[in-house]
């Protein structure tokens, strides 16, 4: 836990402490790279604002060092915020005070998550230009590498698995989450805004993941021989 309120942290620390968990605090945002070397934590609780290096840039740094959850703990509470830290590479965001017991099912559902099984099946999906191999989560579009995060390729190898359907927020939230979509969770529209941009995807007008007004997302699977 990257936290630099002593009486906060020490609080946290007690309870989840009580629920089996061990937890090493760290107070700067500029010391956790370097403990990241020599300490390898199942998942990181992040504060934003931090003496030395802030929460959000941090959390930009750390998939260099650490490929596990993130879960950013902060009083900056709107929905701004939240997308934004979501966007910078976040598996989750709560909103300081937070219930103890709810960062405690926050946190077992984002371990939970990272222990399942990789989804994807055995085989190599091509669409046009693009190909995404489930072996080694390597995607590429025409001569080019695409580099996704591991969450962004689950949701990739969702949508294309199903190409030419719309798959429902309800759905994809079930099957990458575990959770039901509440209406207001921004999650995954975050990831699909990523995948538009890291794929070559317009923004204003998106032709190769498409939103379906009411129902969910579409992956074109003839949008993409150009």
């Amino acid at each position: 836990m990257v936290e630099d309120d002593i009486r906060l942290a020490n609080l946290i620390v007690d309870y989840l402490k009580s629920h089996d968990m061990h937890v090493e605090v760290e107070r700067r945002g500029d010391t956790v790279l370097t403990r990241l070397i020599s300490y390898k934590p199942d998942i990181i609780l992040l504060d934003i604002m931090l003496p030395g290096l802030d929460g959000l840039s941090l959390c930009e740094k750390l998939p260099d060092y650490f490929a596990g959850p993130i879960l950013l703990m902060s009083a900056l509470g709107s929905p701004e915020d939240q997308i934004k830290g979501l966007e910078l590479g976040a598996d989750d965001y709560v909103v300081k005070p937070v219930d103890p017991s709810l960062l405690v099912a926050r946190i077992n559902n984002l371990l939970r998550r990272q222990a399942q099984p990789s989804k994807p099946e055995s085989h190599c999906l091509s669409f046009g230009k693009l190909s995404i191999d489930p072996h080694t989560q390597a995607i590429r579009l025409g001569n080019t590498e695409v580099d996704l995060t591991s969450h962004e390729f689950e949701l990739l190898w969702l949508l294309a698995s199903q190409a030419g359907q719309v798959l429902s927020r309800q759905y994809i939230y079930q099957y990458l989450l575990n959770i039901d979509f509440d209406g207001k969770d921004r999650k995954i529209d975050v990831r699909i805004s990523r995948l538009r941009k890291k794929l070559g995807d317009s923004i204003e007008t998106p032709f190769r993941i498409k939103t379906v007004w009411g129902q969910g997302y579409l992956f074109a699977p003839e949008a993409w021989n150009n």
